[in-house]
């Protein structure tokens, strides 16, 4: 199991580009160096999880099958952005665009980010060794996380009009009822697959439910992989 940090999260690269396709092209990168002559099985969460869709789309002879956690389909996900509630929940995208936000995230020791996490996940608590982790890991990287968004903004007219590609591998999508950061989907999206396609909301866990529920989660993916 290979489980890179993504480019911008140190101790990965923290130059860009940060457009999505290039984002790809790292994962593709990393597949071919790591699993040159078979196809991989590809799990994402959050900004993994459209990656994992669009390297389905774009390379679809590198990959087996597709999880993704806590994040529909990209072009789901921006029509959902224009619906109140999902607006209301990606305040801080916005906010992520104004030059002195760097310094926004990190004062007072990252509260805002454990702030996020407690709405994105309600009722969970990350213990304090992981949490120390995740701080340390941004004082590496900071501002380059916010970059995802900033350039998700510029390519957002872009995004709207691209004709994504079918997903075609076998793909679940599995979101948490709670989620207080990418609400739960409720369109029908099936459109967007070319293969078979299985999206399951479970109930009692947030935004990072591989963390609110790991035993849970993993045997979900270890039985769909399999």
């Amino acid at each position: 199991m290979l489980a890179p940090w993504m480019r911008g999260y140190a101790p990965s690269p923290r130059n860009g580009p940060y457009d999505l396709l290039s984002l790809v092209d790292d994962i593709v990168d990393l597949i071919d160096a790591w699993s040159p002559d078979q196809p991989v099985d590809l799990v994402g969460h959050d900004w993994g999880g459209v990656l994992a869709y669009l390297t389905s789309a774009y390379a679809q002879e590198r990959i087996r099958c597709v999880v993704t956690l806590a994040m529909p389909h990209p072009k789901t996900f921006i029509h959902q952005l224009r619906t109140p509630a999902q607006m209301r929940a990606s305040w801080y995208m916005a906010l992520f665009q104004l030059p002195g936000s760097a310094w926004i995230v990190a004062r007072d020791d990252f509260d805002l980010i454990d702030r996020m996490w407690r709405k994105w996940s309600p009722g969970f608590t990350l213990p304090e060794p992981a949490r120390r982790q995740l701080h340390d890991m941004l004082v590496a990287s900071m501002p380059a996380p916010l970059e995802y968004y900033r350039e998700a903004r510029r390519q957002a007219r872009k995004l709207l009009a691209l004709d994504f590609p079918l997903v075609c591998s076998p793909l679940l999508a599995l979101h948490g009822a709670k989620d207080g950061c990418v609400l739960p989907p409720t369109v029908d999206d099936g459109e967007l697959f070319g293969a078979p396609y299985e999206r399951e909301t479970l109930p009692d866990v947030g935004h990072f439910l591989h963390l609110e529920a790991p035993q849970q989660i993993a045997e979900r993916i270890a039985k769909f992989l399999a």
